[in-house]
């Protein structure tokens, strides 16, 4: 078949395999002639390891220096009647063959990252064909909704702001415009069910989980994502129920590392950069910023994409020569360092005040934010013939 892109409002309904693959492979080859990781981890577990932080992660600790043997937990869907599947399915599949064929093992689990199965299923595996333990836990899941471990009800996230209603703009990427949108603030049931969605919860729970089973090896470390950014984004993302569920993120890595420090272990939140990735581009208000902030930061030579600040984490933040993790005040590691520069910021603050429905798209980057949102489901590859038939059968999980 044909395969075309198909986009409703920030969703797209529709991904080409072959041009996955050619994204999963320039991400290889761009880490590849980085600057290489001097001595990481070799068995290595992503939670959430189908795009994103966590493909790049994956990317960068198989084929960026370290060699590590990795496992990766996703869901994700394959070709069926009802479609050619997700993007995700097939990154792992590319990931999977050209780390095979690099002699490294990568092993898929594709189902649901929350349910008690899927830990047992990964804790036997790596008892008895992954050496008996890994030395990193990379927890990368993002997701709007998540089953309560002890009802089993589907628990939903929400992001909305917290005590006023606040308004801003949007991208629509099926209609090319700037919308805007008003939001009501959240209930307290709201606050607390994004808590639980998108906090630490569920992180510590697989930490306790490898823990109490001996899978986590001595000087074990893990880490998880999240996101500050600029004032300006704060009544939307770091005083709204995003914010409060990152707040629990970083107070659970402090749990984590306490639980840790017996076996020499470490946990740590790592700030990224505000960039394209499946989620975010659900994060209303987020997306102006982000064409102002591409176009200032590429003018200035900073720019950094998923693969590129990865890379940079591992080898020269989390895995430097000397050992030492270099942290802030709050024990958070900083990859935004170059995003935060009051330089940056001040120009960025000064295309936002002039962005507009009718401006945004001669203003900002909006080229590199569609660019790069197409290329998360493998459209817009040069080096693709988006034209050629695709046999989906030849793309089954091993």
């Amino acid at each position: 078949m044909i395969i075309h892109p198909v986009i409703k409002g920030q969703v797209a309904k529709s991904c080409h395999p072959v041009g996955c693959g050619q994204a999963v492979a320039e991400q290889i080859a761009y880490v590849r002639r980085a600057p290489q990781i001097a001595k990481g981890p070799r068995k290595v577990l992503v939670l959430g390891a189908s795009s994103g932080f966590g493909l790049a992660s994956r990317i960068s600790l198989a084929f960026g220096g370290a060699r590590a043997d990795t496992i990766g937990v996703a869901f994700e869907r394959g070709p069926s009647d009802k479609g050619v599947g997700s993007a995700g399915w097939y990154n792992l599949i590319h990931f999977s063959h050209m780390a095979r064929k690099e002699g490294l093992v990568a092993r898929n689990f594709v189902g649901d990252a929350f349910a008690p199965d899927m830990r047992a299923k990964v804790a036997d595996y790596i008892r008895n064909e992954f050496g008996g333990s890994v030395d990193l836990v990379v927890y990368s899941l993002a997701t709007g909704a998540r089953p309560d471990p002890e009802t089993g009800e589907l628990v939903r996230s929400t992001i909305k702001p917290i005590g006023s209603a606040t308004r801003g703009y949007t991208i629509n990427l099926e209609k090319d415009c700037l919308e805007e949108q008003c939001l009501e603030p959240a209930t307290e049931q709201e606050i607390e069910d994004t808590v639980k969605v998108m906090g630490g919860e569920d992180w510590q729970s697989w930490i306790s989980f490898l823990k109490g089973q001996g899978l986590l090896a001595e000087g074990c470390e893990t880490l998880a994502f999240s996101y500050i950014g600029p004032e300006r984004t704060y009544d939307i993302y770091h005083h709204g129920t995003l914010g409060r569920a990152k707040a629990d993120l970083h107070q659970t890595a402090d749990r984590i590392d306490a639980a840790l420090k017996a076996q020499k272990g470490q946990a740590h939140v790592v700030v990224c950069k505000a960039l394209v990735t499946k989620a975010s581009v659900f994060i209303p208000g987020l997306s102006p910023y982000l064409l102002a902030l591409f176009r200032v930061m590429k003018e200035m030579g900073l720019h950094e994409g998923c693969i590129e600040q990865m890379q940079r984490l591992y080898a020269d933040t989390l895995y430097r020569a000397d050992g030492a993790i270099p942290v802030d005040a709050e024990r958070l590691v900083r990859i935004d360092d170059r995003e935060q520069r009051a330089d940056v910021q001040e120009r960025v603050a000064a295309l936002l005040d002039k962005m507009t429905p009718e401006t945004f798209r001669s203003i900002g980057d909006y080229e590199g934010y569609k660019g790069d949102f197409m290329k998360l489901n493998g459209f817009g590859l040069e080096s693709v013939d988006y034209e050629a038939d695709v046999d989906l059968d030849r793309y089954r999980m091993e």
